[in-house]
């Protein structure tokens, strides 16, 4: 019997931490939004709005973190250390320069950024969402090194240390969130703070773990030297994932921004939904980053059944895991929203904006954003690249208009919308796979 590149322990050991890791993310998100719940639904309006904005440009920095994720992982896998170690450095220090050009251009426009997005929002929600966008702003080049820190340490299948890491930086964002908010009454600033402070400290410390010489592949001592065939490599993945990533949350940022145009009561219900709405996608999120650790050094080592092998086991775990988290989410929701203690009107909206997407998620979600992954660690990234920005555009973004604007459905009709976008996605990306598409950028 052929031997498997990946034991079941080796699976074990690489998915559980990332769940628990994504799942500490993202219970800390919803703790943010309970915190700042507890000022007015002004200052959760006004950082759900900024989060929108926060998360598109991390996505495109974090899209960087992917390619040399693809591409160390491709090292690995062909059994070439040397290139894999040399690649560790090229990765940081061509992020951290990209990230810190960004910083400055958002610190220095921030206001007028608000401002391209969401339009006339009401006075109080720009103040809170001006004064939280500029200090989380400070913390993108930290999360640049924590993203390709965390990335690399995927690569090598161990996913633990992110989880420890991450475990205290959430831990630190958490206890700072409620000093900043409970007891100095910061309002906006008393979330973005203890954001910044820990995605720094997080950072710092994944850089040291990986200096150590006894990983797989380390941060080595030479002095960096730009190796253009590396860079290069990294960024024919990661500049169509950043333009990918990019439009898929200019485009959740646009459809926010239609959102806004609605009022202050569906602005809350949105960011209340989203946030919950997370919570089922905890293992996908998962999946998809142990996507691009196993497919990729099953395209390293150059092994085609393999590859698809482990396609499917992945997928399958993730639509069963999928099914039975969103199905308890459903079925708890009444609680849940109780725990926000935001207004009558509000909280059932809410209901029905977690009730679409946590419904719909069951079906559509792994096909149309973890099958993918698997498509981006075979370097077939433009792909998916054109039916991310088409799909956007023409059902995320434009039906999003005419149902929920034109038509008068609001926010249900936006979201809505994006269950097209789904559908549209996950076609393409199953057709692409059974029909073997992804091999045209392959040398197997």
């Amino acid at each position: 019997m052929e031997k498997r590149l990946f034991s079941k322990q080796d699976l074990r050991r690489l998915i559980v931490p990332l769940i628990l890791e994504q799942t500490l993310a993202i219970t800390v998100g919803m703790a943010d939004t309970m915190m700042i719940s507890s000022v007015g639904e002004a200052a959760v309006s006004g950082v759900s709005l900024v989060d929108m904005v926060n998360n598109w440009i991390i996505s495109i920095l974090a899209a960087l973190a992917t390619g040399g994720a693809v591409v160390v992982s491709q090292f690995i896998g062909a059994g070439q250390k040397e290139k894999a170690c040399k690649s560790v450095k090229q990765l940081i220090v061509t992020s951290g320069v990209i990230t810190l050009a960004v910083t400055a251009l958002v610190m220095i426009f921030h206001r007028p950024l608000i401002k391209l997005f969401f339009g006339a929002i009401e006075q109080d929600v720009f103040a809170h969402a001006s004064v939280y966008l500029l200090i989380t702003a400070l913390s993108f080049p930290f999360l640049s090194i924590y993203n390709s820190c965390a990335a690399l340490f995927r690569s090598m299948g161990n996913s633990k240390i992110t989880l420890k890491v991450s475990a205290l930086m959430n831990l630190i964002n958490v206890a700072g969130n409620a000093i900043c908010i409970y007891g100095f009454k910061m309002e906006a600033a008393g979330v973005a703070i203890p954001s910044l402070v820990s995605r720094g400290v997080a950072a710092l410390m994944l850089y040291h773990l990986l200096c150590n010489p006894e990983n797989m592949i380390y941060v080595t001592k030479e002095r960096f030297r730009p190796d253009f065939g590396i860079i290069k490599r990294i960024l024919y993945i990661g500049i169509p994932s950043g333009i990918e990533n990019g439009i898929f949350q200019l485009g959740r940022v646009l459809v926010v921004s239609i959102i806004a145009g609605f009022g202050t009561v569906q602005i809350a219900a949105n960011g209340v939904a989203n946030s919950l709405d997370a919570m089922g996608c905890i293992i996908g999120g998962a999946m998809g980053l142990a996507m691009i650790t196993v497919v990729g050094q099953c395209v390293g080592a150059g092994d085609l059944k393999q590859l698809k092998y482990y396609t499917v086991r992945l997928m399958a775990f993730t639509y069963a895991a999928t099914a039975v988290t969103n199905g308890i989410i459903l079925a708890t929701l009444p609680w849940t929203l109780q725990i926000y203690g935001l207004g009558q009107e509000t909280t059932e909206l809410a209901y029905k904006l977690v009730m679409i997407h946590n419904g719909m998620s069951i079906f559509l979600w792994p096909a149309a954003f973890v099958l993918p992954n698997m498509l981006r660690a075979c370097n077939d990234v433009r792909f998916t690249m054109v039916v991310s920005i088409f799909s956007m555009f023409t059902f995320r973004i434009a039906l999003s208009y005419v149902i929920g604007v034109h038509m008068g459905y609001g926010a249900l009709g936006v979201w809505n919308a994006m269950v097209l976008d789904w559908i549209f996605r996950t076609l393409c990306f199953v057709i692409r796979y059974m029909t073997g598409g992804y091999r045209k950028t392959l040398n197997i």
